[in-house]
């Protein structure tokens, strides 16, 4: 689960999905009130994360697997993602930018 960076308390499963689920990419720490910001690291694990759901459509590339199974897996996996997304999710006190281009700039 996250920690804050100012007051270090841990959020609880329930606030941080409560706080992910917006558009904002500020969350204000449920403690002590100061925005904090999901880091890359974090970005990256949840994407990769996500994937999982697609899956069965993987497994259907090379597994005749009818679609009824097919479609059950959806919801279940997508549960699982659910469940799992919290634990995965780091923050940070200041908010951090990737620049795509900065090997271009340092050459």
């Amino acid at each position: 689960m996250p920690t804050c960076g100012n007051c270090h308390n841990t959020w609880s499963w329930k606030q941080t999905l409560k706080k992910t689920t917006t558009l904002d990419p500020a969350m204000s720490c449920p403690y002590c009130g100061e925005k904090q910001y999901q880091t890359q690291k974090s970005k990256t694990k949840i994407s990769f994360l996500t994937l999982i759901v697609l899956l069965p459509l993987l497994l259907q590339i090379f597994f005749d697997i009818p679609g009824a199974v097919l479609f059950s897996l959806f919801p279940i996996l997508s549960i699982i993602v659910i469940v799992l997304l919290p634990s995965f999710i780091e923050v940070s006190s200041r908010e951090e930018q990737k620049n795509f281009f900065e090997d271009k700039q340092n050459n």
